[in-house]
């Protein structure tokens, strides 16, 4: 292992488990752990018991009033689906979509082991590149790390839609599942929401903020990473630049309106920002949204 990649795992372990251990395992066990539950048994009621559980089938048919009785789930199983493809080694500032990729990780399967839950990743591009079956500690964590870092991807290209239907394929447990990815793709949208109703799923969007704008730099010479397609756009043209502004905002609403059609929870992050009070943020107002919802 090389110095480099050597400095750049142990800051994340480091910073990462330092994180999960003041802030964010916690917050994971308010928002996941109370929610997988499973049936005990049907008893009767008694005084304080929450009425919300009252089997009205048992009590009418003893005449007594019952409730039914679950448990937390002793664990859970978290997947990080995670695109790989070239457009995430797209970057203006220190860290690629990539890198930030594997730190959001990082924070999720600490939080995720840290909880005893198991944790399972998938790297995919336009195939699916690397599965890592769930597992639980730190080791198997530093190994999903090294290889978020280290992967050379054989292919350049995104199929979102073969990511998740492999996800569906490798499990039918109910498992929490967050899908990484700069959303570049197209026609997922019916896998999605096959995946959707099967599993938790969440979605983390991953942006730089110069793909948001252009800035005004006269003739310019793109790239697709993808593709290799090499495009020349005037910049200095307003009305170019306001074009590009304007799509790339109806792309956001679209993808938006995507996640709300199929339920799925989005986070939308940008490789300049503090991924801890990113992921904070999403467990907390998640928790109130789920209370609301159930009165609790």
């Amino acid at each position: 292992m090389d110095k480099e990649l050597e400095k750049q795992i142990n800051y994340i372990q480091i910073s990462c488990k330092k994180a999960v251990d003041e802030l964010l395992a916690g917050e994971y066990h308010s928002v996941f752990k109370g929610r997988g539950l499973e049936f005990d048994e049907v008893r009767e009621y008694q005084y304080g018991d929450d009425v919300r559980l009252i089997d009205w089938n048992v009590t009418a048919r003893t005449g007594r009033t019952h409730i039914k009785r679950f448990i937390e789930e002793r664990e859970m199983s978290m997947y990080l689906i995670v695109d790989l493809s070239a457009s995430g080694s797209f970057t203006s500032v220190e860290k690629t979509k990539n890198k930030a990729a594997a730190e959001l990780c990082a924070l999720l399967a600490f939080s995720a082991v840290k909880n005893n839950d198991k944790v399972g990743l998938i790297i995919f591009t336009d195939k699916i590149e690397l599965f890592l079956p769930p597992g639980k500690g730190r080791s198997h964590v530093m190994r999903m790390i090294d290889n978020l870092l280290t992967f050379e991807p054989e292919s350049s290209g995104t199929d979102i839609g073969a990511a998740m239907e492999f996800m569906g394929s490798v499990t039918k447990k109910h498992s929490v599942a967050f899908l990484l990815s700069d959303f570049q793709g197209t026609g997922y949208a019916e896998q999605m929401a096959i995946l959707a109703q099967q599993h938790d799923l969440i979605a983390v969007s991953l942006s730089d903020r110069l793909e948001e704008t252009i800035p005004d730099a006269g003739l310019v010479r793109f790239s697709d990473n993808e593709t290799g397609q090499l495009s020349i756009m005037d910049t200095s043209s307003k009305s170019v630049r306001e074009s590009y502004s304007n799509a790339k905002k109806q792309w956001r609403i679209e993808l938006n309106e995507l996640f709300r059609g199929n339920k799925v929870d989005h986070i939308e992050v940008f490789t300049d920002e503090d991924y801890v009070q990113k992921l904070v943020g999403f467990f907390r107002s998640r928790e109130r949204r789920v209370a609301d919802e159930t009165g609790g």
